[in-house]
């Protein structure tokens, strides 16, 4: 288990501000060791919570072209045909998966092959389960395309807690299938859009790892 790189500017911020917070309770409460010792648990508990967040699991990805892997632990909380109007213009399969702040929050390729588009929306900052949160909140959105020519569209999408939408990516770069490509702090959701004939393989409420978690199968 590893940090993630962006968690290290936070992390240590955080670590300044808790020993400043536990030295100022010191020199004002000096006599008073309960509340030093509450600031000191406090102060780890908080830690250890922002530290946990930006853990980074090494993920061993089984690569199969035909496998549409999950491109985030998470909750499944969407699964519909909706007409994707940014790229594709036309009908797809939507999976909609749900990342709540105790989830490891790295973003993986779906499948592998060439980035055939990508863009940054600036948006709104809906809650991360509001129906026009695809559309209208802060997000990116990323085409890849396969060997076989059929493309996948993954759209990391920020939420009401969640600002701070980071990506690795670039257009006609190629990516290996579960490459992580992107990392969204503290909560938030990704949508993946299919060809309507995919074989979905979950079901609301499922819980997905990045990388593993097999979500569809194309035919």
């Amino acid at each position: 288990m590893t940090i993630h790189k962006e968690g290290y500017k936070i992390l240590f911020v955080l670590l300044c501000v808790l020993a400043l917070a536990n030295y100022a309770v010191r020199y004002f409460l000096p006599v008073n060791e309960l509340a030093q010792q509450l600031a000191l648990i406090a102060s780890l508990i908080i830690y250890l919570l922002v530290l946990q967040f930006f853990r980074n699991p090494k993920v061993s990805v089984n690569v199969d072209q035909n496998l549409i892997l999950a491109p985030a632990d998470g909750k499944v909380v969407v699964i519909e045909d909706t007409e994707e109007s940014e790229y594709f213009k036309s009908e797809r399969k939507q999976i909609s998966i749900f990342m709540s702040p105790l989830n490891v929050h790295v973003c993986r390729t779906p499948v592998g092959g060439l980035v055939k588009y990508f863009k940054y929306h600036a948006g709104k900052y809906l809650v991360a389960w509001h129906p026009k949160s695809s559309t209208e909140n802060e997000r990116t959105t990323l085409v890849v395309e396969l060997a076989n020519g059929v493309e996948i569209l993954v759209r990391q999408i920020a939420g009401a807690v969640a600002r701070r939408i980071k990506w690795y990516v670039a257009e006609d770069q190629k990516l290996m299938q579960g490459q992580e490509y992107g990392f969204i702090k503290f909560g938030s959701r990704l949508d993946v859009f299919l060809p309507v004939d995919a074989e979905i393989n979950v079901n609301i409420g499922d819980v997905t790892k990045g990388g593993r978690t097999v979500i569809a199968t194309l035919n």
